[in-house]
């Protein structure tokens, strides 16, 4: 955790492509983790892939396997 890496709800709701209100709903429902530092919640970049591994529907295939896809 000491070179953790942290994005504002702002940067995560960019990034997801989602309004900051739902980034911080799912704050809100435990969903995601986050921390107060007092300017608002810092998402660790750890704590947002858990999050979206949580949310997959499917693995994401091997890099191999989608060659023969192709």
């Amino acid at each position: 955790m000491p070179h953790e890496q942290y994005q504002t709800v702002r940067e995560v709701a960019d990034r997801l492509k989602v309004a900051e209100a739902t980034v911080r709903h799912w704050i809100r429902a435990r969903d995601l983790r986050a921390i107060d530092i007092g300017k608002g919640w810092r998402i660790a970049d750890a704590d947002l892939e858990a999050f979206l591994m949580r949310h997959e529907t499917a693995p994401r295939m091997p890099e191999a396997d989608t060659a023969s896809l192709r």
